[in-house]
């Protein structure tokens, strides 16, 4: 250590538990959700949960306090809420409590639409009625028809959309300017994607969390041969015709490594960068029978069968045998798939109501009554 550095004490922090998720599509965001889940469980805390049989906050609604079970009884004592929803600050606060911590992640607009397109083929009418996805870039106005846009909204601007703004907005310097304002002073914190291993060390420091709070297994990553190759062209028209999520994307990656070098510093990132992945690896080595991520028809336990959708074969994982009741709960829960988590919490926290029917062959709490 530097001479200087022994002459403050670093002073101890305490993990933050009101913590708010605003979760976006396809930009890794349910791996983080499984990281929120897990915390919340080891410290028990309250998740804002969705309401009835929901499996989101009212997503793509704007979202209303009243989507949260319970929010007539529990009021503002809520610690964790990470399930999708349209961002409206003034109702989120009606959930949570005002030192409440707000973060969020970006992906970069030229993956995340090939992503999109590819998971919301089925439902998105843009996508459904072009051929792929380069073709669908060619001429999007040619696709993207007005009057869908409640159906639409994945086919342009979906994080500016999940931000709770109009992704049909006109870009406009002094409007973007004012949108980019607004969600810096709404957040405290905006991760990217595309370095996922340094947002989760940003976050652990930020939130004054240990290293096994932010360890996780990749879920609702799809199978590489479902990708489909962008053209060069194709990857410039995206810049264009998402614009808004563009410059979105452009300004918060900009002051993510600003605030890395800041705080962390890029030499001790590395470090705890390689921590990670040796901790995830570990992990990995106890917990899974292949050490990677299997497709759909590989996965032997049908209830953690990953949500299929659109074209996308969603990987998941096999547990190992024989583990130990300690290290088997831990592990079941680092592969717990989003609805069957959301699902197994909300049994947990609200045992009075109906249990979600996610029409699952066989749900979580069947065998993980407490």
């Amino acid at each position: 250590k530097s001479h200087e550095e022994l002459l403050i004490p670093s002073m101890p922090c305490r993990a933050k538990t009101n913590v708010m998720f605003l979760k976006t599509h396809k930009t890794a965001s349910s791996t983080v959700l499984n990281i929120m889940f897990r915390f919340a469980e080891r410290y028990n805390l309250t998740v804002a949960l969705p309401a009835g049989q929901l499996v989101h906050l009212g997503y793509p609604k704007t979202f209303l306090a009243h989507f949260v079970e319970e929010f007539q009884a529990i009021g503002q004592n809520y610690n964790i809420m990470c399930n999708h929803l349209r961002f409206n600050p003034s109702e989120v606060q009606k959930v949570m409590a005002a030192n409440t911590f707000y973060f969020s992640i970006l992906r970069n607009p030229i993956l995340l639409l090939e992503s999109s397109y590819v998971y919301y083929k089925d439902n998105v009418p843009a996508f459904r009625i072009s051929k792929d996805v380069n073709e669908y870039l060619a001429s999007p106005m040619k696709y993207y028809h007005p009057a869908d846009y409640k159906e639409n909204i994945y086919a342009r601007n979906i994080m500016w959309f999940d931000f709770g703004y109009n992704n049909n907005a006109e870009d406009n310097t002094k409007y973007i300017q004012a949108v980019l304002k607004e969600i810096e002073q709404n957040f405290h914190l905006i991760l990217i994607a595309d370095y996922f291993d340094e947002s989760m060390i940003l976050l652990k420091h930020t939130l004054c969390w240990d290293l096994d709070d932010v360890i996780y297994f990749k879920l609702n990553s799809r199978s590489r041969d479902t990708v489909q190759t962008l053209t060069p062209e194709s990857k410039e028209r995206i810049k264009a015709w998402c614009s808004l999520d563009w410059k979105l994307y452009l300004h918060f990656n900009q002051s993510f490594w600003r605030r890395i070098e800041e705080t962390i510093g890029l030499k001790e990132l590395e470090k705890e960068v390689n921590h990670l992945q040796m901790r995830q690896k570990e992990l990995m080595e106890t917990c899974l029978l292949d050490q990677k991520a299997v497709g759909k028809d590989h996965i032997k336990n049908k209830a953690l069968l990953p949500f299929q959708s659109g074209a996308t074969n969603i990987l998941g994982y096999n547990l190992k045998q024989d583990l130990d009741n300690r290290t088997l709960r831990t592990c079941q829960k680092m592969v717990m798939p989003e609805l069957q988590y959301t699902s197994y919490l909300y049994t947990v926290q609200h045992p009075h109501k109906k249990r979600k029917q996610l029409g699952l062959p066989l749900l979580w709490t069947s065998f993980q009554e407490k």
